[in-house]
């Protein structure tokens, strides 16, 4: 028995317009399922599907390829817009290490820190006579030190005896250190009650005692005690400054020769002036003029001259390890020649019956 067919797999192409029923022995229509010529797969449609299905079998390895192209692609661009690399001479390396070098900010020396320390409690201490007029013959003034001349205004010659040329502070080395006063010397303040050590051969040396503090301002003092052995006095002023700052008291216990030091005070008036250097010996002894002997000394090289007795001694850290209070030189001169003395601050600090501890 023969089948009716459905539908038709024929490819031929079916006019335009042409009804897809047709009729079988020209009685019973049949549906002829062949696409229409517009509607047929494309090549480009069947390459299109072969890529999806590819795709979709190998996902991953696809991806990984991708991302591998992709990379390669960008170091090929950077390498390819990347400037050439300079070539710098050994001189120009040189010159730029300079360069930052000198523009780094250079923090402050250990000395200047200890000297901002101290500073504040460091004073200048003037003996005198207040029956005597302030200026002295000059047959009976001691004899003034060298000054060399410093060039003034438009270039011309300060005269040496101008007391602006010696002073930046308008008064003279001469004037203030050997004419107006019979001594100069400093004194370092311990305590909140202004109590001031310093040496007994600056604050003996006068009938009366001014001392002048870190601010400018000034105030008579009167000798409160004094240890003679030691060379050492304890004096206090009328009036004190309302920011008045004691010093820190250290220890020498730990104070070994090669330790660095300061020495501040007012060497021929000058000041505060301050100088560095390191602690030379322990234990050192000192013949005084008067023939008396001085025990149990700090040695330092910190320059010190004559204005500097009574100043501290301090250590790295600030705290103040020693009262000055004498110079070595062989020549006789009261010049600094390369040896100073001390006297331990626990023997200074005993003289007022404090611990510096």
């Amino acid at each position: 028995m023969n089948r009716r067919p459905v539908y038709s797999r024929s490819g031929k192409p079916r006019a335009a317009g042409a009804s897809p029923w047709v009729e079988k022995d020209g009685v019973t229509p049949v549906f002829v399922d062949g696409p229409a010529e517009d509607e047929a797969p494309t090549l480009r449609q069947r390459a299109a599907s072969g890529w999806q299905r590819l795709y979709a079998r190998h996902q991953g390895p696809v991806l990984v390829a991708i991302s591998a192209l992709v990379t390669l692609a960008a170091v090929g661009a950077y390498d390819a817009l990347k400037p050439p690399p300079q070539n710098i001479t050994p001189g120009q390396f040189k010159a730029s290490v300079n360069q930052i070098v000198d523009e780094r900010p250079r923090p402050p020396s250990t000395a200047s820190l200890v000297y901002g320390k101290v500073i504040r409690s460091v004073v200048r201490v003037n003996g005198y006579d207040p029956d005597e007029p302030e200026k002295k013959d000059d047959a009976a003034a001691p004899p003034k030190p060298p000054v060399t001349p410093l060039p003034g205004p438009q270039g011309a010659p300060n005269e040496p005896d101008n007391p602006a040329a010696q002073n930046p502070d308008g008064k003279g080395v001469e004037e203030d250190f050997h004419e107006k006063f019979t001594a100069v010397g400093t004194g370092v303040i311990i305590d909140d009650q202004g109590t001031i050590l310093t040496n007994l051969h600056v604050a003996g040396a006068a009938k009366k005692l001014r001392v002048t503090f870190f601010d400018g301002s000034e105030s008579e003092a009167r000798i409160v005690g004094a240890r003679p052995e030691n060379d050492l006095a304890i004096i206090l002023p009328d009036v004190i400054p309302d920011d008045l700052q004691p010093a820190t008291l250290g220890s020498t216990a730990n104070l070994h020769p090669g330790d660095e030091v300061e020495a501040i005070g007012f060497p021929f008036g000058i000041g505060p002036s301050a100088s560095s250097g390191v602690v030379s010996g322990l234990r050192r002894s000192f013949e005084q003029g008067d023939k008396s002997r001085l025990t149990n000394l700090i040695q330092f090289d910190a320059a010190a001259n004559p204005g500097n007795s009574g100043g501290p001694l301090i250590d790295a850290n600030g705290d103040v390890v020693g009262i000055v209070t004498a110079i070595l030189n062989p020549s006789g001169l009261r010049t600094f020649a390369g040896i100073g003395f001390a006297v331990p601050i626990e023997s200074a600090a005993g003289a007022v019956g404090e611990s510096p501890l």
